[in-house]
């Protein structure tokens, strides 16, 4: 399994709106320059993330993005999913396709648990932990 550009800079783009919540909207060009990601393939993903329900827009001069809920209530495995659809190192056997032992026992041992695995980590892991705004998270440093 790789990760495709959409789903790596979608969630650069949730986080950048995550870390910027208090300004309210941010625009797509700010948030490209920021990232250095092409304004054009960022609007792509952002259409994406505004269907989910995770982003919302606004037109206008003063218009730009946000996120549509709070950074702790974004599960990183949901957004994933809906840039990239499922998070599947190998699909499930087809019903009534015929399995050999071999093919049933590595399935089971090996993609069987990278999945389940990969979806553990995924959706534990919210926007704002990514973000590092999660409560108790805290990148100050003493000396």
């Amino acid at each position: 399994m790789k990760l495709s550009t959409r789903g790596r800079y979608g969630i650069r783009l949730l986080i950048d709106l995550a870390q910027r919540k208090k300004e309210g909207l941010v625009t797509l060009a700010s948030v490209a320059e920021r990232q250095q990601i092409s304004m054009r393939y960022l609007e792509q993903v952002a259409i994406i993330l505004r269907r989910a329900g995770l982003i919302r827009s606004a037109k206008g001069s003063s218009g730009g993005y946000t996120l549509a809920r709070a950074p702790e209530d974004i599960i990183v495995g949901d957004a994933l999913r809906e840039l990239e659809g499922d998070m599947l190192i190998v699909d499930p056997p087809i019903a009534g396709e015929v399995e050999t032992k071999l093919q049933r026992t590595v399935r089971r041992v090996v993609f069987d648990v990278i999945n389940e695995r990969v979806a553990k980590i995924i959706d534990r892991e919210t926007l704002a932990a990514l973000a590092g705004i999660a409560d108790g998270d805290s990148y100050m440093y003493f000396i």
